[in-house]
């Protein structure tokens, strides 16, 4: 086992990211929600850059670990920051938000926060997608609840689970739903979800 340290700088964290991610898509995924933890640490007044690490760590070793086991993401990914000295609290966050798995269940405000905003993200991004721009920056919250409505839209999406997550944070959800939004349009380029003309589309985040 690893030697705890300080907490990582953010560049220490995205090589760990790319040393076990190369899917686009994940790496998309990461920056958003690390986006969306950096945003609810402002809010409350924590942490930055430790929630920050939080989001964008909080899937690294998916793509290698795509089982969510306990042989799988993210007790494997666990495992991983501990041999390399990442804080406890760090990994009991990213532990938490896979509690089906890992009995880790998500007490902190941290823990609670990543819970709330993982799925969220990927919802987001879909409203995105069908937008004829395909840009986040052309999504309202309302268009986000009406799609929110259509339990067809985005099934896969847990949306009790996101509202459960919100109410434990004491926010609204449609006022998580703009927080996490507006974290979002703030990177829309990283995220590839700028407005894309038809014949040109600018590339996406690739590292």
């Amino acid at each position: 086992m690893g030697v705890e340290r300080s907490l990582p700088t953010r560049e220490e964290a995205w090589q760990l990211v790319r040393e076990f991610t190369s899917q686009p898509h994940l790496l998309r995924h990461m920056r958003a929600v690390e986006a969306a933890m950096r945003a609810y640490a402002r809010r409350f007044g924590e942490n930055e850059e430790l929630w920050g690490l939080v989001g964008i760590l909080h899937d690294f070793d998916y793509e290698r670990y795509p089982d969510i086991s306990t042989e799988g993401h993210p007790v494997v990914g666990a495992r991983i920051l501990r041999e390399r000295g990442y804080p406890e609290e760090v990994i009991r966050a990213i532990l938490a938000h896979a509690s089906e798995v890992t009995g880790v269940e998500p007490e902190s405000l941290l823990e609670k926060t990543l819970v709330a905003v993982d799925e969220l993200t990927g919802f987001l991004v879909a409203v995105a997608l069908v937008r004829p721009t395909k840009s986040i920056l052309d999504v309202e919250v309302s268009s986000v609840k009406k799609k929110w409505k259509a339990k067809e839209f985005a099934a896969a999406v847990n949306r009790q689970e996101i509202e459960r997550a919100a109410a434990a944070l004491g926010v609204p959800l449609e006022e998580h739903i703009r927080i996490v939004l507006d974290a979002m349009k703030e990177i829309a380029h990283e995220l590839g979800l700028e407005p894309r003309p038809v014949e040109a589309a600018r590339p996406a985040l690739e590292g």
